[in-house]
């Protein structure tokens, strides 16, 4: 089966310690091998350690996160404003905020749904063959 990826560039603001605001350029990630998550890839040069960062989470998290607060672990997403919304990653070293312009969000979630639409997300073969085997009780 072939896969669809979509990635989209997307200009961001790192909301450091001492409200400072760094420019950077996030690029938001969704792939139909993986339908049920998104993925924010980060340049090497945000990260402590110089190499590039991936945070993984629930597209629907996303979804929620651009209309009231959600999540309450390592990634939490709230409105910031009308027209933004910040991403929280929380990790051992510390909690970094990125602040996007909500449209670039909001359009980069509806074209995943061009991908695949909202509760049609189909789960890998193998596990609906283990589900159905544990269901009828074969």
């Amino acid at each position: 089966m072939r896969h669809i990826t979509l990635e989209q560039p997307a200009g961001a603001r790192l909301i450091t310690d001492d409200d400072q605001e760094l420019a950077v350029t996030v690029t938001l990630a969704y792939s139909s091998g993986d339908p049920l998550a998104v993925q924010l890839l980060f340049p090497a040069w945000i990260s402590l350690d110089g190499r590039k960062v991936a945070w993984t989470f629930a597209r629907s998290l996303l979804e929620e996160g651009l209309e009231t607060p959600a999540g309450m672990g390592n990634v939490r997403i709230r409105p910031y404003g009308a027209a933004h919304t910040a991403v929280e990653f929380h990790a051992a070293e510390g909690i970094a905020m990125i602040r996007f312009d909500t449209a670039a969000l909001d359009r980069f979630l509806h074209r995943t749904y061009t991908v695949t639409e909202p509760g049609q997300e189909a789960l890998e073969p193998a596990l609906e063959r283990g589900l159905a085997s544990l269901l009828d009780g074969s």
